[in-house]
């Protein structure tokens, strides 16, 4: 393959999902800096991926808007058709995805076996389910001769006035120290991935309690929970930006805590991206499957050893067995044991990543540690 121009990369899943596919294109352009690199995603993971300096154009495909189904597909085929791209690489493993690429006339589309439309890709990777989500995508590189050995971590670049509005939002919480934050991101799309919205509670409490600030991160959706936990710890002590925040800066605020706690789901990503140690919590998924995180002192806390784990890829609305004993069986002291020790080894090494600039973006090197419960 001759060394390509335009390259167009092809992921319209959800924002944790866009997120781990930034290290493919980090690495993509560190490669090849001279290759225009544009990206299709859904509307919403299209905000996150803003001002990445990888990326020349983000293009939304709103595969479930007004103009959804084909008249949508073939509107944005048109639209890729006049770019003339060289390769696609589409780490989304759907039909609509590998079709759409294959009707824009894409010369190489690159893309795993397990994509349903595998038989409309030039050149199709094995999807190795024991490897990490990022290596996987990382993979999708080698038709074009590139190898990555170095971890490779996803970035995420809020913009000064991302930053501006994290700052107004603090300016209303008068008794936070910023200096002392720790971020909880209690909400998921999936009930079986929600720890217990009393152990949320009950670990906010206990955090104030200690002298820390809460910042709450999630969506309106997470509105009555995040009310809970603001009403329960010290008055002035969290900072409820759910619903309040985009994205990107939500990703903002969570930089400028010294740890986040969050379920399987988004904010765990941003966390990483942002280089905050994250304390994540797993029920019904388990990090095996390949998304858990990977910074240099991140950690899982999860119940080992049940027969019905993981129970569901994505997690779904209920506990299939109605016992929830992924979930019931990790108590606060489980998650707060995590946050003294991650605490206690960022005061005994100085981290220059995160103390030159609360929103650097340096490497991190070491995998996941679980606590078993």
């Amino acid at each position: 393959m001759q060394s390509p121009g335009r390259i167009l990369v092809f992921q319209t899943a959800f924002t944790g999902d866009v997120v781990l596919t930034l290290p493919l294109i980090q690495a993509l352009h560190a490669h090849l800096p001279n290759v225009v690199i544009d990206v299709v995603v859904i509307p919403g993971p299209d905000r996150v991926i803003a001002n990445h300096p990888a990326i020349n154009n983000i293009i939304s495909y709103d595969k479930k808007g007004k103009e959804r189904g084909l008249a949508a597909a073939w509107l944005l085929v048109q639209r890729l058709r006049q770019a003339n791209y060289d390769v696609a690489i589409i780490p989304h493993r759907s039909l609509r995805s590998a079709t759409i690429c294959y009707l824009t006339e894409i010369p190489h589309r690159i893309g795993f076996s397990t994509n349903a439309g595998r038989f409309l890709l030039t050149d199709v990777v094995k999807y190795e389910k024991e490897s990490h989500e990022i290596v996987r995508n990382l993979n999708l590189l080698r038709p074009l001769g590139i190898a990555v050995q170095s971890k490779e971590l996803p970035r995420l670049y809020p913009s000064r006035d991302d930053s501006r509005a994290v700052d107004d939002l603090l300016c209303k919480y008068s008794s936070i120290n910023r200096e002392n934050m720790i971020a909880v991101a209690p909400g998921s799309v999936w009930a079986t991935k929600r720890w217990l919205s009393e152990r949320y509670v009950g670990l906010c409490t206990k955090l104030a309690d200690e002298g820390f600030s809460i910042a709450l991160i999630g969506g309106k959706e997470d509105l009555q929970l995040g009310d809970a936990i603001e009403s329960s710890v010290k008055s002035g002590l969290a900072v409820n930006a759910m619903g309040k925040l985009t994205v990107l800066q939500s990703a903002a605020l969570i930089g400028r805590c010294k740890l986040a706690v969050t379920n399987d789901s988004s904010p765990m990503h941003l966390a990483v991206a942002m280089r905050t140690p994250v304390i994540a919590i797993f029920g019904a998924t388990v990090p095996e499957f390949g998304f858990g995180p990977l910074g240099e002192h991140d950690e899982v806390v999860q119940t080992l050893g049940l027969k019905c784990r993981p129970c569901a890829i994505h997690g779904s609305n209920n506990c299939p067995i109605k016992t929830f004993d992924c979930m019931k069986n990790i108590q606060v002291e489980n998650v707060l044991e995590k946050v003294h020790a991650i605490l206690s080894k960022l005061n005994a090494v100085v981290n220059p990543e995160r103390s030159v600039r609360k929103d650097s973006y340096g490497e991190g090197s070491s995998l996941v540690s679980s606590h078993s419960v």
